[in-house]
């Protein structure tokens, strides 16, 4: 599986707004892997941020 549809999958399983931290540990991903897949998430605005520092799928 793609490492950015592991990114959102995780955020969606979480159901609430969560970091990149949450992230690395629900998908056991490397921090430079979700760090990168978040960042093409947010050019691609599949993601959001409610917060500071933690984001949701739109």
């Amino acid at each position: 599986m793609d490492i950015k549809l592991k990114v959102l999958e995780a955020m969606k399983k979480a159901g609430a707004p969560v970091n990149a931290g949450k992230i690395v540990e629900l998908t056991g991903l490397e921090r430079k892997d979700v760090d990168k897949a978040m960042k093409q998430l947010k050019e691609e605005s599949a993601i959001e941020s409610p917060k500071r520092c933690y984001w949701q799928p739109k």
